[in-house]
């Protein structure tokens, strides 16, 4: 099974309301609040793909597209 890369995390600048839970939640704080209180993705090349912006936004925001990357394996 291979492990989840980043494609694209996309904000609807217009049903954020500001609450800064998506940043709270990213362990990786890809995820900043701008001058308007609006989550802006800063460092989108540090996401892990957990989903917790995605699933904790309570105005469904945030999505995250996700591409499959397949897993080096050692070869021997």
């Amino acid at each position: 099974m291979g492990k989840r890369k980043l494609k694209e995390l996309q904000i609807n600048r217009e049903w954020c309301k500001g609450c800064g839970i998506c940043a709270a939640f990213c362990a990786k704080k890809v995820l900043e609040m701008d001058e308007l209180d609006k989550a802006v993705p800063v460092r989108t090349e540090d996401c892990v793909v957990c989903r917790l912006c995605e699933m904790r936004c309570p105005d469904l925001a945030i999505e995250i597209v996700a591409e499959e990357q397949i897993e080096e394996e050692d070869i021997g």
